[in-house]
């Protein structure tokens, strides 16, 4: 399906277009291109005008340039604006004018893209759909997210990020959402800001750009000083909808954890009381999936499927992925579980993960260790402002990380846990995640349930590239 040509996309940016092209798709990576694609030359720690030739050599359509690139021909087909950018913004904006597609922007300290991706896996079965393969949240991330929506799209679901004031209000006037969600406010980006009710603030912006009678949803649970501003914003909103455990218009009754399951009751306004299971253990997924409840109800799609298509949802890779892991192909009772949440991390997600690791269930009798371990590999939580040694000594006063059998720490803020972790829990520190890396071997046994989590700068996600390359995929159904 074509979703751009030369001419749409010359009069939406107000460029000049060589030649007469169609696009299906739009890319700004060069490793990543399709056949047909745009290829968008921005500008980052290189400037992709360098690449422009090689996208087009790859197969990519056409490229949006501000300049004809070296090594490109004069006749080659291009979109020549005055800042590469702007117009990908502009295409952004214009993809959202022509469509007739509900949209639902999502943001929030923790969860964004968790329940970006709850969204689609429900929505998706109600219509077609579209959102980010990736967590493509920010300046560049969200006029890319809309300039690739086709024209035909019933439901759009947009994640909105930031790490510093006033970035979040643009980019949610860019989506003109149906329905703005504010997954939760917590302590993360807090070098950017003074205290907690700036982040609230920041992520009460995203109400700045819902359509008129459009619909605010935020999370009922959050600090008082922080829900009076995200009140505040929400009550310029067409209609205020909460979700939480308290008070809430979404009422969150129980939530059950297993190894790979979360059993969820609630109380809906227009359903009443509601059971609904997640193929996943985390109590954070259960609010998330409130949220997703209520977004679903505001943009006219029927919540009683949504309840029940949530089964289908899976975490993104690196957000509390389960695995199971054979260590030996031959022998294969030899496994150990791995939960993956490399890809972020703050005080209230890192709650949450060890939450998930304390109702996992390890296999006894099956290692060199007779008993299975509860063992949590984590690494440092950054962007945490002044306090973040405190932040990360204070894990050792976690209710779950008691539960565990071994906690090991990777990077200087995590030396600040190790050094107060008591000493049945204490395992192993080291400055570097490639250090913790190569240790890999070492510090798992068959039966064990491994954690792995830490901020993304932080690289423990090497720690896990470690245990797939040591173990084999198995599937955790697998009864033999």
């Amino acid at each position: 399906m074509t979703l751009w040509t030369a001419k749409e996309a010359e009069a939406a940016t107000g460029g000049r277009a060589i030649g007469n092209w169609s696009v299906n798709g739009v890319s700004i990576d060069t490793r990543t291109i399709q056949d047909g694609d745009l290829f968008v030359a921005l500008k980052a720690a290189r400037d992709a005008h360098d690449f422009v030739a090689q996208a087009l050599d790859a197969g990519a359509s056409a490229a949006l340039v501000n300049r004809i690139p070296d090594g490109v021909e004069d006749d080659a087909p291009l979109l020549i604006v005055d800042d590469v950018l702007k117009g990908l913004e502009d295409l952004g904006r214009a993809a959202r004018a022509r469509t007739n597609a509900k949209v639902v922007a999502i943001t929030g300290s923790v969860g964004k893209t968790s329940t970006k991706e709850m969204m689609r896996t429900v929505l998706e079965r109600q219509g077609r759909t579209h959102a980010a393969v990736a967590s493509y949240n920010n300046h560049w991330g969200v006029p890319l997210t809309l300039a690739r929506m086709p024209k035909d799209t019933e439901f759009a679901v947009i994640e909105i990020g930031m790490s510093n004031p006033g970035e979040i209000s643009p980019l949610a006037k860019m989506a003109q959402p149906h329905v703005a969600v504010i997954t939760t406010v917590a302590a993360a980006h807090m070098e950017a800001f003074e205290n907690l009710d700036g982040i609230a603030t920041e992520k009460a912006a995203i109400f700045d750009g819902l359509l008129d009678g459009g619909t605010a949803i935020f999370n009922g649970d959050i600090p008082a000083s922080c829900l009076d501003i995200v009140n505040s914003h929400a009550a310029k909103a067409g209609r205020a909808v909460s979700f939480g455990t308290q008070n809430s218009d979404f009422c969150l009754n129980t939530v059950k954890l297993a190894d790979d399951k979360t059993i969820i009751t609630a109380t809906m306004p227009e359903l009443g009381d509601v059971l609904f299971k997640l193929s996943t253990a985390g109590r954070h997924f259960a609010m998330n999936a409130l949220a997703v409840l209520a977004a679903s109800e505001a943009l006219g799609a029927d919540p009683t499927r949504a309840a029940l298509d949530l089964v289908h949802w899976v975490p993104p890779s690196g957000r509390g992925t389960r695995e199971r892991l054979s260590l030996d192909p031959a022998v294969t009772h030899l496994t150990f579980d791995l939960i993956d949440d490399a890809f972020n991390a703050n005080p209230t997600s890192m709650t949450a993960a060890l939450e998930v690791l304390a109702v996992s269930t390890p296999e006894d009798n099956v290692g060199r260790v007779s008993n299975g371990r509860r063992i949590a590999v984590l690494g440092d939580m950054l962007e945490l402002g002044d306090d973040e040694m405190d932040e990360h000594a204070g894990l050792a006063n976690n209710e779950h990380l008691q539960t565990l059998s071994l906690v090991h720490c990777s990077g200087p803020r995590m030396k600040a846990l190790y050094d107060v972790l008591p000493e049945h829990l204490r395992g192993e520190w080291t400055e570097t995640a490639s250090e913790m890396a190569s240790l890999a071997h070492r510090l798992i046994d068959a039966g064990d349930v491994v954690l792995v989590k830490g901020s993304k700068g932080s690289k423990i996600s090497l720690f896990v590239d470690a245990l797939r390359k040591i173990g084999h995929p198995v599937s955790l159904n697998d009864e033999d």
